[in-house]
């Protein structure tokens, strides 16, 4: 705060909330009355650890636009008087208005001290502009006010504004006397009665809709100008020219300006151009902005008397196919882009932080939790936000707030709309985070999304468009193609309804919404709910760590380059964050989420992969991708492989990772099908064998190196330093770089294995499964009156119990290399499971009952020769399991009762014998 910064007009001292409510208890203590001045904000439903700290003299003192900075201003934030009006029409000139509110807090929030919604309203207040600016213009700025405004000073209209979330100015100077000025703004804030931009916002808020922000909700404040002055700073880093370009928007159009690019204070480049028109800056040797090293440039633009700072980083946004994928790249390369969705609400200030420190929280707890990326939901933030994303180093999706989901908009919708994403892509242009425009969400106030995604290509061609995010889901249009982005939502997921195309890379823009019960931390309607709810916070984070664990998967063998975790912390009814709704509470072990987190990213750029699943290497060389490497007779070569292919030639083309022979931090790769066999290296040529000793460990040792092509996995022989696994000419040979195709050829993508049972069942035969738990072992799995069970059934128990417990082995009806159990006495029907519990059913012909009713072998995970235990495909992290008589199918560690426990390995683990049914 500079020294021409005003006091607030009733001269009240910058108390800290705490500090007033302990000053009014010990007068109310001795009977005096509190005194009319003493504003006090509203108790909120939950308090925030910054709930307290907020100035009602000087609230949110910070310089509010980071990007555009002047030495002099002065905040018109604090105390205003407040009252509903009918109309807009008879502003209270001179008049004195009955309540107070704390500015810039919605007016639904208990900072503002009013606490419910008005449709119109008042808001007024009187400043004195400092003496130091006389000859000067000056500037109102207002940061943002929901919906539309009309603003007088000294009964002078200055102008009528429509739109919630980006700023606005007027030049106030012909309005200004002497002494004391009024500023009165009226706001109408009509929420979802009209069809206006409003995101998530509801008078009648409950589930997914929240409420209402209305009213002034950023920062007011004057500043001083020159005549002409610089008001927009439009900056596009070209790192392939190795300059800025810079486009100085003025009240002028045509005027010179000289700017210069600092870095620790010492000029590294500058340039003059005039206002109005586009320039190059020079950024030699540029340090690039990236969020492992999110490097920021600072910015000085000079335009005759006017002078204002900025800043920007230097990265480049685009697309590219790499490792047989089309992916975001950020500086020419591909970084996965790992986020959560942030909706930007707070239970005291609700769309306003109560404070900058808490503004800042958010973020950098995302950050701290190994995240890379933010998609700011429905809702644009204040500049400081942005400028707090570009210092931490976080990538940005960032939504257009959403019309009226559930209707569509009129034609004067539509026409707001419009209006205000042309404006939110032309005020943003400069923020360096931000990699992605979206539009719409799950097609809410949806209308000709192809000509939207268009049009903001056309506004801002430097960062890609996601059309229409999660138009898979809900009341989202046919997709119109365009676009840089196919985007589908999946709860709980993560899974993926399509495929990354040659134009749209692709990103699972929302997963998860787990949940977790905090007494005392949940908003008090009594209506909480998430998509999936856990009992305790060691079961969330396990299961945040089991669906979490499944994007590399996703990533490597289907193409997925983003992910959007739902969310970082409760809003109001949903009880899915990380922290709760009032960043009291950590709702899992945030080291364990980290790692986590980390694991994906390496997998993501090759460094780490699935130490004992199976996997396929998957060519990545142009034009050859459906090719995969596979042993024959001995030796690796590449070749075709589809659905239709063979038994054997997709056990060929499936391997174990193993923890490298003679180093662990590295891998080998066992053959599926011929246990105890590893590929290995002999005089450079890659050949499937048994361990023969000598240099056989380290020949059949490889170390997983990032893609030498920008993506996949380039596998490092332990044996030959810096010779990698390649194909040429269909065989896989150990070579060093030789030029040419040499960089695609060797980089691999570990994707899913074409076999998906690591152990085998007897097609066509009938089988019976008998529980290997200690003390339960005469158990054999069965059904009984359709729900699988267990019970004690042997070669003497009548032929229906007998019957019961047999099961013909059948080709997965969802996964041919995997398998389904088909009734022996009910023909036609299969083990499914259904809520988890496994039941026998006729097939609906739907593909959810195929999922439900497939298992894939796997080595048991009790051990024991002539053990299995059944893998679900559709929830792949659970196996069939025996929990007190009763089958369900179970993860390690759940929320549910049969999840989990000492005994969850021999539970589900079953000896695999001959029919007892016949």
């Amino acid at each position: 705060m500079t020294s021409t910064q005003s006091r607030h007009a009733l001269s009240r001292r910058a108390l800290p909330i705490r500090v007033l409510l302990l000053v009014i208890a010990v007068l109310a203590a001795v009977l005096v009355p509190t005194p009319a001045e003493a504003f006090v904000p509203k108790p909120p439903p939950l308090t925030t650890p910054w709930t307290n700290q907020v100035s009602v003299t000087n609230p949110l003192p910070e310089y509010p636009r980071p990007q555009l900075t002047r030495s002099e201003w002065q905040s018109l934030n604090g105390v205003w008087q407040f009252a509903p009006t009918s109309n807009l029409n008879n502003p209270p000139i001179g008049g004195t208005l009955a309540e107070e509110v704390l500015v810039p807090y919605p007016i639904e929030s208990a900072l503002s001290g009013i606490m419910r919604h008005e449709n119109r309203m008042y808001y007024k207040r009187n400043f004195t502009v400092p003496a130091g600016w006389s000859g000067r213009d000056v500037q109102l700025n207002f940061g943002a006010v929901m919906w539309q405004s009309k603003v007088w000073v000294n009964g002078v209209l200055l102008g009528t504004h429509e739109g919630g979330y980006d700023a606005f100015s007027y030049n106030i100077t012909s309005a200004l006397r002497a002494g004391s000025n009024e500023i009165i703004v009226g706001v109408w804030a009509p929420v979802d009665v009209e069809d206006i931009p409003l995101g998530k916002q509801r008078l009648n808020r409950g589930g997914i809709w929240y409420t209402p922000s209305s009213g002034i909700w950023q920062t007011v404040w004057l500043e001083p100008t020159q005549s002409t002055w610089v008001k927009r700073l439009d900056t596009t880093p070209n790192v392939a020219a190795g300059g800025l370009d810079l486009n100085v928007q003025a009240s002028a159009a045509g005027q010179p300006v000289r700017a210069q690019v600092l870095s620790g204070g010492q000029v590294v480049g500058e340039a003059i151009g005039v206002s109005g028109t586009s320039f190059r800056v020079p950024v030699p040797n540029a340090r690039l902005w990236s969020p492992d090293d999110p490097f920021l440039y600072d910015l000085k633009v000079t335009l005759g008397n006017d002078s204002v700072g900025g800043y920007f980083g230097m990265r480049s946004v685009g697309k590219a196919m790499i490792g047989g994928f089309l992916r975001p790249t950020l500086n020419g390369k591909f970084v996965f882009q790992l986020g959560t969705l942030d909706q930007g609400y707070w239970p005291d200030g609700l769309y306003t932080a109560p404070t900058d420190a808490a503004l800042r929280f958010d973020l950098e707890q995302q950050k701290a939790l190994g995240f890379n990326m933010v998609r700011k939901h429905i809702k644009v933030e204040p500049a400081r936000w942005f400028y707090w994303a570009d210092r931490l180093g976080l990538m940005v999706l960032q939504d257009m707030p959403s019309l009226v989901a559930g209707r569509n908009a009129s034609a004067t919708g539509e026409a707001r709309y419009e209006s205000e994403l042309r404006r939110m892509i032309d005020n943003h242009k400069q923020i360096t985070s931000i990699v992605q425009w979206i539009p719409f969400n799950e097609g809410w106030g949806e209308f000709q999304s192809g000509r939207i995604a268009d049009l903001v290509k056309s506004l801002d061609p430097t960062r890609l468009v996601n059309h229409n995010s999660g138009s898979n889901c809900c009341d989202s249009d046919p997709d119109p193609g365009n676009g840089d982005v196919i985007d589908d939502h999946m709860y709980v997921g993560p899974g993926l309804a399509r495929a990354p195309s040659s134009t749209r890379i692709l990103q699972l823009g929302e997963y998860g919404g787990l949940g977790l019960h905090v007494p005392g931390h949940e908003w008090p309607s009594g209506n909480s709910f998430a998509y999936e709810m856990l009992p305790n916070s060691a079961a969330l984070t396990n299961r945040y760590a089991q669906i979490t664990s499944q994007l590399p998967d996703l990533i490597n063998g289907s193409g997925l380059s983003g992910s959007v975790y739902t969310e970082p912390t409760d809003v109001e009814d949903e009880i899915n964050g990380f922290y709760t709704y009032d960043r009291q509470v950590q709702k899992m072990d945030f080291a364990r989420v980290r790692a986590v987190h980390q694991q994906v990213l390496a997998a993501a750029n090759g460094t780490a992969l699935p130490t004992g699943k199976l996997v396929s290497f998957r060519v990545t060389t142009p034009n050859y991708t459906n090719r995969y490497l596979r042993h024959t007779g001995g030796v690796a070569n590449t070749e075709v492989v589809d659905g239709a292919s063979s038994q054997t030639l997709k056990q060929d083309a499936s391997y174990w990772v193993r923890a490298g022979l003679s180093n662990s931090s590295c891998f080998s790769f066992e053959s599926r099908n011929f246990p105890g066999q590893y590929l290995r290296q002999r005089d450079q040529r890659v050949y499937k064998e048994a361990n023969t000793g000598g240099t056989f460990a380290a020949d059949a040792t490889f170390c997983a190196r990032p893609g030498l092509s920008g993506g996949g996995t380039s596998l490092e022989s332990a044996a030959r330093p810096g010779q990698y696994l390649r194909h040429r000419s269909s065989e896989v040979w150990v070579d060093g770089d030789t030029g040419g195709s040499f960089r695609d050829d060797s980089t691999w993508n570990l994707v899913p294995a074409w076999w998906k049972s690591g152990a085998s069942l007897a097609v066509g035969q009938s089988r019976t499964l008998r529980v290997t738990t200690a003390g339960y072992t005469n158990r054999v799995l069965r059904h009984r009156e359709n729900l699988a069970r267990t019970d004690v059934v042997d070669a003497g128990s009548a032929l229906t119990d007998r019957q019961d417990s047999s099961f013909i082995v059948r080709a997965g009806l969802a996964e041919s290399t995997c398998y389904s159990l088909e009734s022996v006495n009910f023909p036609g029907q299969y083990l499914r499971h259904s809520n988890y519990r496994l039941q026998k059913a006729t097939s609906d012909g739907s593909d959810t009952f195929r999922k439900d009713a497939t298992f894939c072998a796997q080595p048991p995970l009790a051990g024991g020769a002539g053990n299995v235990s059944l893998q679900s495909i559709n929830y792949p992290t659970h196996y069939v399991r025996h929990a007190s008589e009763l089958v369900y199918i179970a993860t390690v560690s759940g929320a549910n009762a049969w999840d989990g426990g000492g005994s969850y390995n021999a539970d589900t683990t079953w000896t695999d014998q001959p029919g007892l049914g016949g």
